[in-house]
């Protein structure tokens, strides 16, 4: 059985630079499923993947899986690095 479902929050919201919002689970998994196998072979997208599916089994990845993700989308310049 799986710890979290498609509807789950990530541990926060990604605005992306063309307004999309990636909010739960199962936007990340459909935004992951919509690229392009050459782009899902890029490291920084393997390791956002498999962080996802570990999450998808135990939720208490959630936070590493949701940081991979944005780490991803900051590398492509889909997402702007935060201010600090």
């Amino acid at each position: 059985m799986l710890d979290l479902e498609k509807n789950s929050s990530l541990a926060f919201s990604l605005i992306l630079n063309d307004g999309r919002t990636i909010r739960t689970v199962g936007e990340a998994a459909d935004f992951l499923s919509a690229m392009t196998s050459e782009a899902r072979e890029r490291l920084h997208w393997k390791t956002a993947i498999v962080m996802l599916d570990r999450a998808m089994q135990e939720s208490r990845y959630l936070m590493t899986a949701s940081i991979n993700l944005r780490s991803a989308l900051v590398l492509e310049r889909l997402l702007d690095e935060p201010a600090g």
